[in-house]
Formats: C-alpha cells, sequence, structure tokens
C-alpha cells in the first residue's frame, strides 16, 4: 500500500491505514460509480454543444463573438442540467458569484430569506447583517433580509419555512456545511424543501449556493427545481485545474438578470474577453468528475482511519454526502495544530512550511490553515483549517488524488504519533 522508501510512517499505522481502506472499500467503490455517471454527462455535453479546439483559444479586449467563452456557458449549463449559465474566469470567488446573484434578481422591498440558517460568514456584508452601513450591501438598497434556523439535528425546519417563505423573492440554501459540524444537504435534502416552498410560494426563487457540492451525487440541485445553483471553479467545477472563476447557473431569464450586473444592462453575457482561460476551464470540468471523487475517497478514508482512532467524524460513516468536506472533532488544540501540520509535510506545494495558528480578520479566534496547493486557496486540493476554540475540530476538504490525499492524511496522523499526542 505505501511504499517505506519514500515515507517515514510506523508498521502499526501502516496497517491500520490498510485495514481502514478495506472496511470502507464499498464507499470508494460507490464514488467511483458516481464519478463514471457524471463522466459520461459531462463527455456527451462536450460531444453535444461541438466544443472543437477553436474554443480552447482566448479572447482579448470586449470579447465579442469568444466562441469558447459562449460554447463553456452551454456545456455547463447542459452539465448542470439548467437553461443557461454564465461561466467567468473574473469571478474572483464563490462569494463573489453568490454576491452578483442576489443583486441581479433583488430589488428594493424584496425579501431574501435563508432558510439553512446563516449563510457564510463572507456573505454577512454582503447581505448587511455585519459591516458598515453605506457600504452598498443588499439592505443598503433596501432589501429586507430574514432566516429560518436549523432544527437541532441540522435539518432544515420545514414547517417554518412553509410559514416564513410566503411572498418572499428568494429562497436562499447553503448546501455544505462551511464552519459547522451540521450535515450539508443532499439532493433530496434540498427536493424536499423546494416542494414545500413552491407549494407556498411558486414564484419565490429558490438559489442554492452550490460550493463544495458539484458531482458529489448525480444530479445537481437544479434537477429537483432550484432556480439557480452558483458555484466556485476552484473548487470542485473546475477539476484542480481551472486557476479561478465561477459560475451561475439556472433559469435563462435569471441568468441574464445576473449577467446585467456582472458586466452591464443591455451588454450582459455578450462581452467578456476570456484571455487565456478558456482551455484551462474545459479541461477542468472535464476532469472534475474524477477529481470530486478522488476528493471524497480521500475524506472516507480519513472518516474512517480517524474514527478507529476515537475521534468523531461528520459525515458518519455510511451517511450520504452533499458535499466534499469531513469535520473532524481533534479534542484538543494540539491535536487540532499536529494535524494541520502532517497535511501541510504531505502536500506536493510547501510541505517544508509549518503553519501556525494566526490573527485572521473576519475571526474572533485565531485560525490555522494547512494548503500547500498548486492553486492559491483551491479547496478541492487537500486542505485543512479550523479556528482553535472548542471542540476544536478541523475542516478536511479536497484531493485531486488518491494516493496523494490518502498520504496527506496518513502523514497528518503520524505528525500526531511523532508528538506523542496519540497512540495506537
Amino acid at each position: 500500500m505505501l511504499n517505506s522508501n519514500f515515507f517515514s510512517i510506523n508498521d502499526e499505522l501502516r496497517e491500520l491505514a490498510r485495514d481502514c481502506e478495506n472496511k470502507c472499500s464499498l464507499q470508494l467503490a460507490s464514488a467511483d460509480t458516481i464519478a463514471e455517471f457524471n463522466g459520461a454527462k459531462v463527455l456527451s455535453a462536450f460531444i453535444n454543444n461541438r466544443v472543437s479546439s477553436s474554443c480552447l483559444n482566448g479572447s482579448t479586449g470586449y470579447g465579442y463573438g469568444d466562441i469558447g467563452r459562449d460554447t463553456l456557458d452551454k456545456v455547463f449549463a447542459q452539465v448542470l442540467e439548467t437553461e443557461d449559465a454564465i461561466v467567468r474566469h473574473n469571478f474572483v470567488s464563490g462569494t463573489h458569484a453568490l454576491s452578483v446573484a442576489l443583486f441581479g434578481v433583488l430589488r428594493p422591498n424584496d425579501t431574501l430569506l435563508a432558510i439553512t440558517g446563516k449563510p457564510y460568514d463572507t456573505l454577512e456584508e454582503v447581505i448587511g447583517i455585519s459591516g458598515n452601513v453605506g457600504n452598498g450591501s443588499l439592505m443598503d438598497y433596501g432589501i429586507k433580509y430574514e432566516q429560518v434556523n436549523l432544527l437541532d439535528d441540522g435539518s432544515m425546519d420545514l414547517n417554518t419555512i412553509a410559514d416564513r417563505c410566503k411572498g418572499v423573492k428568494v429562497a436562499y440554501i447553503q448546501r455544505s456545511r462551511g464552519y459547522s459540524l451540521r450535515p450539508a444537504f443532499t439532493i433530496s435534502d434540498i427536493e424536499k424543501v423546494i416542494k414545500v416552498v413552491k407549494e407556498v410560494s411558486p414564484n419565490t426563487i429558490v438559489m442554492v449556493d452550490n460550493c463544495y457540492g458539484e458531482f458529489v451525487e448525480k444530479h445537481e440541485p437544479s434537477f429537483v427545481g432550484a432556480d439557480l445553483i452558483i458555484g466556485s471553479l476552484i473548487k470542485n467545477a473546475g477539476g484542480g485545474i481551472a486557476k479561478t472563476g465561477g459560475y451561475i447557473a439556472g433559469r435563462k431569464d435569471l441568468v441574464e438578470l445576473c449577467s446585467y450586473r456582472l458586466t452591464c444592462i443591455g451588454m450582459g453575457k455578450e462581452v467578456g474577453c476570456s484571455l487565456d482561460e478558456n482551455r484551462e476551464m474545459f479541461l477542468g470540468l472535464f476532469l472534475a468528475p474524477d477529481v470530486v471523487a478522488n476528493a471524497i475517497k480521500t475524506s472516507t478514508f480519513a472518516c474512517e482511519l480517524l474514527s478507529r482512532l476515537g475521534f468523531d467524524c461528520f459525515p458518519k460513516k455510511g451517511e450520504t454526502r452533499g458535499d466534499i468536506i469531513t469535520a473532524i472533532k481533534l479534542k484538543t488544540s494540539e491535536n487540532l495544530i499536529a494535524f494541520c501540520q502532517g497535511i501541510q509535510k504531505g502536500s506536493p506545494v510547501d510541505s517544508f512550511v509549518s503553519p501556525e495558528p494566526w490573527d485572521m480578520p473576519g475571526y474572533n479566534d485565531k485560525v490555522i490553515m494547512a494548503a500547500g496547493t498548486f492553486t492559491m486557496g483551491a479547496s478541492i486540493e487537500l486542505s485543512a483549517d479550523a479556528p482553535l476554540r472548542e471542540p476544536f475540530a478541523v475542516w478536511l476538504q479536497g484531493g485531486i488524488t488518491y494516493t496523494s490525499g490518502k498520504l496527506g492524511i496518513i502523514l497528518a496522523v503520524q505528525e500526531m504519533i511523532n508528538k506523542e499526542l496519540i497512540k495506537l
């Protein structure tokens, strides 16, 4: 399994890792089965939309008639099972794409209802629930914000959502767990809540933050009725190849409104040069189903190994995954720091760097981040990060190859052993 000529891993850990891999073999095989389905879906979209070598070239200036850009939109729309899509390298992050979508469809006096609790931290200032008044948030423009908190078990409160969603403009779903221990929502979960929303308020736009969720299952939220889905290309959908970018996909009329916000009214998707980014966005999407499978297999293996060592992992073994993230409660700050330092030691880039907790802007506690990635901040590549606070959980994501991802997990455990924090 692991060649002793390359890494110093003790025999007991080596044997435990081999046994853990055998124990979760059915889950690993399931990830490959889903990747096969999604890989066929992606290949079909490339063929149906006549992707050619000229599509891989870029454009400059205004970008009029950029065949690669326009074809990429069509390919994404087919893959994501939507009417239309806008895929651009100049979405600087998933938060940026979400912000464009929110500003694109909301108007003064509209209500935004978050139905999966408070959204991820980086959206708070976009909405206006934190930050300075007058900075241009949604609330500055007279857009009202409400939220429905999750139930104690982390599930959506369908009864309260049914009462609160009547007449709201946007019902907002965050699919991934973010910095929390609640479950990521599966397509089945999302289907149930969309039915509730549409029965009570059929004109409400259901918008899904799909970050970390693409290709984890055979279908995307749009397949079960989401009106808009949004994601980042340095997460799942970029396949570890795209250097930057994001997408907005969904109903054609809504995507058009979002495109007006990204560029300007009346021009929308027809402008915007692609520079030299088309090839990497096409290739990243093509590889994405298999890359996501590798990330899921890495997380599955991590859950099995760390659970055997006495740590609580989320999702638990056998649970259906809604995203690529695994949260691991490591119990102490020493364990947390050692685990992240071990992940860094197993990284292909900057393996010699030792991450330390630091005062990161926007957080009340020190944060430690391990990520030796080819693309800065690309969380489809193996990374681990966490605030230093109870219950000292780490959020693990990525792994563009299963071999490197598995080794990264083993080396993280080995680091905890070397520091005499755990024993086998």
